[in-house]
């Protein structure tokens, strides 16, 4: 939807975070791992997660100082907790929809700030500024763009191919819908760069046929041991579809498995 000349749009949660985050001296903002995060004097100390892995939670992770997560997490379980990867490194994961406030927030990220910045910068810092919170709420299909009508309808319909074969089943794979031929993977869907994309083993040959459709990409990971990915975000073909299931199906399935697919 377009926004009328002249009128401005209404501050959201990541520009508050980015309020609070860069009025830091030589805090720039970057992309990592596909999240917003801030540095200062060439450290990272802030990074801005939405469903990360499917937690559903909306939350910074912040450089804290020895004992701080320990105590914070403890404390106000509700409110903190131990983030994947860097947590056992001391940061500490603040939840930003559960009702801090956006002054106390602000006071966490200054104080990760000064945990990994030299003197020089602290003493240029000053009160810390008013934050004034969001004045349009997040979309909750921005917390799990899965759940959207549309791709929730995709899925359902990936879901009856899949489950439809013998011993298979559903999982989450890194907080990402899965199914298993009995213990092993073969189907997996995801949402990125804005689209739902569905992922099939296909083997190297058929890869690259299949990469001269502008539908499909080899994937970053799991391309080189014969992934494909298939756009879907503007629906399936079933019968397409189905033919990618049963051949990553038949890949993985054990002898007893595919005997009882032919029976």
């Amino acid at each position: 939807m377009s926004v009328a000349k002249g009128k401005k749009q209404a501050r959201d949660l990541h520009a508050v975070v980015r309020d609070l985050c860069t009025w830091m001296p030589e805090t720039e903002e970057l992309i990592s791992h596909g999240s917003p995060s801030y540095k200062a004097a060439g450290r990272q100390f802030a990074s801005f997660t939405i469903n990360h892995h499917g937690d559903g939670r909306v939350a910074l992770w912040l450089v804290a100082p020895p004992g701080a997560q320990e105590l914070y997490v403890q404390a106000e379980p509700e409110h903190y907790f131990v983030p994947p990867y860097v947590g056992p490194k001391g940061w500490l994961g603040v939840n930003l929809n559960t009702g801090l406030t956006w002054q106390r927030v602000a006071e966490h990220a200054r104080e990760a700030y000064c945990h990994v910045t030299p003197q020089r910068l602290h003493s240029a810092l000053g009160k810390t500024p008013e934050i004034k919170p969001p004045e349009q709420d997040l979309d909750p299909y921005e917390i799990d763009p899965l759940t959207r009508p549309d791709r929730a309808e995709v899925l359902s319909r990936l879901s009856d191919l899949c489950l439809a074969l013998p011993e298979t089943s559903t999982a989450q794979q890194f907080g990402n819908p899965a199914w298993k031929a009995g213990k092993k993977t073969f189907v997996t869907a995801y949402h990125s760069d804005g689209r739902l994309r569905l992922s099939f083993w296909v083997g190297g040959e058929r890869q690259s046929m299949l990469a001269d459709d502008p539908r499909y990409r080899v994937p970053a990971y799991t391309g080189p041991n014969g992934w494909i990915d298939l756009d879907a975000e503007h629906g399936i073909n079933d019968d397409e579809v189905q033919g990618l299931v049963l051949d990553s199906y038949r890949h993985f399935a054990l002898k007893r498995m595919l005997k009882a697919l032919e029976g």
